[in-house]
């Protein structure tokens, strides 16, 4: 084999003729085209692909892909207002350093005899988040919010044998895909149209469409679009009343200023660890939880790793280890709940030393800067001539629709404006949300001073009115 003139390639050890020869011979091979004969002879590639020559040295290739990201414009020269799910809040150095270390930064899978340290601290990081919310059992990380709504459900319908589960139409969509993509084919999703002053659910629409075969009503609180939802005790009630499941998805950094679900009627909490101590990274560093009360129905429906605590044969010792280890596909394999793949275990570790770090006090003051500020903005906002700077009449935390539609101006040429001074706008939800016309979601945290959002004030008033 050769690369464009190279015998092998001269950083990737295992390309060496010699070495790729050892390898073959050791699994009963010639050719390392052995190893794809089952692929249809219509389906290979005969000729060569479009591809940049291979760089000469592992320095050439790092110069270029720095070259390419650095092309990228990153929130630190850049003023962000983007949310809808990924947010910039401040990220202690410490949660760094923790999880760096080697004995976590993998935290993928293992014992305690090989990652020492490792099931401490997601007991303890699971003890700090159920703490938060109120419950008694949080799992190991799943990959984002998505997959824990998702997850949840499936819990929630093996617990009542049902098949439908309403959500408000008010949902972040790309959830939504997540959700239809892994309920289905078996449970089905009907939509609850929301008040139109309000943005909180319609509660006759819900009384219309819950029926004997929903396992589960699931509304955001704070929603995607940023209001509180107001209604979820009276929500949790008419779920309740024909034996479906409460579940609800919250962002954990506004508890320290909102009511916890289950004091409101959920039974199952699910959301995203990601402002929890984690950077964005290019959308990424998203870590979804689980959490529930500690009964047996829950506990045992929970398809990924629980840890807990128990004494040793020492007095005084404790060990860390899993809880009902039988019900996961690590024990059953085909058998299991459902299949757990990767999951996000750091990031559970990461949002553990956040939360040791801020204590109670902390979560409520970071809590009650986001709504001063976001406040702040939706008032200033709408003093520009023809925007409301909050479409609907709900208490925010964190996130605002912004209404343009009396400006003239879509929401996209508006952004492409804000970028030229320097400025990530929100979210253009005009395709998303299409009755709503021209609005943006906004989103405005800890990070964002009062200078920040008078800029955003100063520049969308130039370019509405030059």
């Amino acid at each position: 084999m050769t690369n464009r003139g190279y015998k092998y390639h001269p950083y990737i050890p295992n390309s060496v003729p010699n070495v790729q020869e050892e390898m073959l011979k050791e699994i009963g091979l010639k050719s390392i085209e052995d190893l794809h004969e089952d692929i249809p002879e219509d389906l290979t590639l005969k000729g060569e692909m479009n591809i940049p020559a291979p760089f000469k040295s592992e320095y050439e290739l790092k110069r270029h892909l720095e070259g390419v990201l650095n092309k990228n414009k990153t929130c630190t020269e850049y003023v962000n207002f983007l949310g809808g799910g990924c947010w910039q809040h401040y990220v202690p150095a410490v949660c760094d350093e923790i999880n760096t270390r080697a004995e976590f930064l993998t935290a993928y899978g293992g014992e305690p005899y090989e990652d020492h340290g490792r099931f401490q601290a997601l007991f303890e990081y699971q003890s700090l988040v159920a703490e938060l919310v109120d419950m008694d059992v949080v799992n190991v990380p799943t990959i984002d919010w998505g997959q824990a709504t998702a997850t949840a459900i499936r819990m929630a319908s093996r617990i009542n044998g049902r098949g439908e589960v309403i959500v408000p139409r008010t949902i972040c969509p790309d959830r939504l895909m997540i959700i239809q993509n892994y309920c289905s084919p078996d449970i089905k999703c009907v939509f609850v149209d929301y008040n139109e002053i309000t943005g909180q659910m319609d509660i006759e629409d819900l009384k219309a469409k819950i029926s004997s075969n929903t396992t589960a009503v699931y509304f955001e609180n704070p929603s995607f679009l940023g209001f509180i939802e107001g209604q979820g005790e009276e929500i949790s009630k008419i779920a309740h009343k024909i034996g479906a499941e409460c579940i609800v998805g919250v962002d954990p950094i506004s508890l320290g200023v909102l009511e916890a679900p289950v004091n409101y009627g959920a039974d199952i909490v699910c959301g995203d660890l990601q402002p929890l101590g984690i950077h964005m990274n290019y959308g990424g560093g998203q870590s979804g939880f689980i959490a529930t009360r500690d009964e047996e129905k829950y506990v045992m429906e929970y398809p990924s790793r629980l840890f807990g605590i128990t004494p040793t044969t020492v007095e005084g010792e404790y060990g860390f280890g899993d809880v009902a280890y039988d019900r996961t596909s690590f024990a059953k394999r085909e058998g299991g709940k459902e299949y757990v793949g990767t999951q996000t275990a750091l990031w559970g570790i990461t949002s553990g030393v956040f939360l040791s770090l801020v204590g109670p006090k902390g979560i409520w003051e970071i809590g009650q800067t986001i709504m001063q500020n976001s406040q702040y903005a939706i008032n200033k906002l709408s003093e520009i001539k023809n925007v409301n700077g909050s479409l609907f009449n709900s208490c925010n935390f964190k996130e605002f629709i912004v209404d343009f539609n009396a400006t003239g101006k879509s929401v996209e040429d508006i952004n492409k404006e804000l970028l030229d001074k320097k400025i990530f706008g929100g979210i253009d939800l005009s395709n998303t949300f299409k009755e709503l016309g021209q609005v943006s979601l906004y989103s405005v945290t800890e990070v964002h001073s009062k200078e920040d959002i008078d800029n955003l004030v100063k520049a969308i008033k130039e370019i509405l009115e030059p």
